[in-house]
């Protein structure tokens, strides 16, 4: 794949003007503490993070027997890689999770208008083998909630699964060769492995502001929605937010899809924005089973497999899902090295050149939906397209034509002033609230065994975050590390990613179990020598696009931990993630006992 042809390319001093712009919109918007701007939902905020949907857990007696696997997390990464086991034949699998049901990021994100942006006929996983088929492009998120609860009961998962309990700890008993998983509700069970399915957004996070613990209306966050308060549901129908001022912090992927719903009901909506998202054609509809191929075995695979590689750069003979995200795939996957191509030596004039007409064009369509100028002007985003996440929508931009809509910029504050027992400032100017929403979305990396909160201890007491303190990340294929018997870890470190991330959780899946499935067979103990270790690194530090430049430039986000730009060392295969599917096939087949080491083995100390 090449990137998209520009017809008219910008000249010299064009390219020139606009990285200027894009320079002085990024300096408006960045604050000096970084990431540290946010709070967690934690002592007086923990009541953002209560769970709205099944109110105080039921009682229970702790648990402590023993499971083959414990899996940390009942998202979609938890339930497949729980179905994968089973269809191997695993028996006791555990999986545990904080919220009430099944789910993850679709238990918690239950807000008006909430749909997926990835097609739902590739997002859903395992629908060749459930049988399921969406009947809309972009299934809305109910129903992707039922069927993570379809998958999950498919797999008998519910037999063994802990709900509303957190996982406190995880420690290797080598004696025993097993993990002791202590958790929040008392239990001390044992598992011979275990599986950590964490994801990386799950926990919501709070903007900083001055006096926020002031403000005396209502407040709550998207990822905890009060239907109690507005009433309604996922469809709309907000009654009790009939007449009241209703303020939403936040215009990301959450907000393009929630305010629209809310400028309904309300009877006055400010959106607070500190950065305008760039916002594509939607173009939500119906389907036919035929139109997606339904009709054939496998269909679901094939239109996934083909969607991963257009997104990261391979060959197709044609483009299956034909969306926003297949025709923007170069500038999505920036400098990826399977986009390059011989030919293209200037590739980085190219690519700015391609970048700078698709801002163009999703800023001509600002103005031409926003009737105010200077409304529409605030809504233009002056960034890279890959610098924050692109969102999709036909009806967010029509919401800032109604007068019962303001939207307040706040980038020239650096955001949010401050908050008074009645509502926020904004550059001196007061707007008073009966309700505030928070659309701030999640912290990254707070959440798992990368954050500290989940403590791990390996072999010999040795810790996990401390390990990687002190050597960085270290592992084979991402997934397991020396020192740390049976525990495989699912996550983009020093793995591969992709926009559509359910698709990797599931290729993670089935390479978890076949983990544990050769473990299983030659009696043996998943476990990298630090060599493997070391040859990993090396792969995956090899050829790795340098993105510091780009992430330097960008406006602030999650994406570059709010201007401070990327962490250095090898964060993740270089080559995309179709190549290392690949790889890892490849590899399983002829060389999986790197991962192995006999039990009868000393282990390398």
């Amino acid at each position: 794949m090449t990137l998209p042809p520009c017809d008219n390319p910008p000249t010299p001093q064009e390219t020139a003007a606009l990285r200027e712009r894009y320079r002085a919109e990024r300096e408006r918007r960045v604050r000096p503490e970084g990431p540290g701007q946010y709070r967690e939902t934690t002592a007086e905020f923990g009541y953002f993070a209560a769970d709205p949907y099944v109110g105080e857990p039921a009682d229970r007696e702790p648990l402590h027997d023993v499971v083959d696997v414990a899996v940390v997390g009942g998202g979609f990464g938890g339930i497949l890689a729980g179905a994968r086991l089973r269809a191997q034949g695993v028996a006791r699998i555990r999986v545990v999770e904080k919220g009430g049901d099944f789910g993850g990021t679709w238990y918690w994100n239950r807000y008006p208008g909430i749909h997926c942006d990835i097609e739902s006929h590739i997002y859903l996983p395992m629908l060749d083998e459930t049988g399921y088929v969406p009947e809309w492009k972009y299934a809305p998120g109910e129903e992707i909630r039922r069927h993570a609860v379809r998958m999950a009961e498919q797999s008998k998962l519910y037999e063994d699964a802990l709900f509303s309990t957190a996982v406190t700890s995880l420690t290797w008993d080598e004696d025993g060769g097993q993990w002791v998983v202590r958790t929040d509700r008392g239990d001390e069970f044992r598992a011979t492995y275990v599986i950590t399915a964490t994801g990386t957004l799950s926990e919501p996070k709070l903007p900083g502001i001055p006096g926020i613990e002031e403000y005396k209306g209502h407040t709550f966050h998207t990822s905890r929605w009060d239907y109690g308060y507005t009433g309604g549901g996922p469809e709309g129908g907000l009654t009790g937010l009939a007449g009241k001022r209703v303020g939403v912090v936040g215009t990301g992927a959450t907000g393009v899809q929630v305010i629209p719903k809310l400028a309904e009901d309300a009877g006055h909506l400010y959106v607070f924005q500190r950065t305008p998202s760039a916002v594509d054609v939607r173009g939500q509809r119906r389907t036919t089973p035929g139109e997606v191929g339904a009709d054939r075995a496998g269909w679901a695979a094939e239109r996934r497999e083909n969607f991963l590689r257009i997104v990261s750069g391979e060959d197709a003979e044609r483009d299956l899902v034909t969306d926003g995200w297949t025709e923007s795939a170069a500038l999505l996957e920036k400098l990826l090295p399977s986009f390059r191509r011989d030919g293209e030596p200037d590739f980085e004039a190219a690519y700015e050149a391609a970048d700078h007409a698709a801002m163009n064009r999703i800023r001509d369509r600002v103005a031409a939906e926003v009737t105010d100028p200077a409304t529409a002007a605030a809504l233009q985003p002056w960034y890279r397209y890959a610098c924050k996440r692109p969102t999709f929508s036909d009806l967010y931009l029509p919401v800032f034509n109604r007068d019962d809509v303001t939207l307040v910029d706040t980038a020239d504050t650096h955001g949010i002033e401050r908050m008074t027992e009645r509502g926020v400032v904004v550059d001196g100017v007061e707007y008073e609230v009966d309700c505030l929403i928070f659309a701030t979305g999640f912290s990254v990396g707070v959440s798992g065994v990368t954050s500290g909160k989940l403590p791990v201890a390996g072999r010999d007491g040795l810790q996990l975050l401390q390990a990687r303190a002190q050597q960085g990340p270290r592992s084979l294929h991402g997934f397991t590390s020396h020192g740390f018997p049976n525990l495989i870890q699912m996550g983009s470190l020093q793995n591969a990613s992709s926009v559509n991330y359910t698709h990797i959780l599931d290729e993670q899946a089935v390479h978890a179990a076949a983990l544990i499935a050769a473990a299983e067979e030659k009696d043996a103990v998943v476990e990298p020598t630090p060599e493997v270790e070391d040859a990993w690194i090396g792969v995956c530090a090899q050829d790795a696009p340098d993105h510091a430049w780009f992430h330097a430039e960008c406006t602030p986000g999650y994406y570059n931990r709010e201007g401070r730009g990327r962490p250095n060392g090898p964060m993740a295969y270089p080559h995309g993630a179709v190549a290392f599917h690949d790889l890892l096939r490849r590899w399983r087949e002829e060389n999986i006992d790197e991962a192995l080491r006999p039990k009868t083995a000393a282990p390398v100390r």
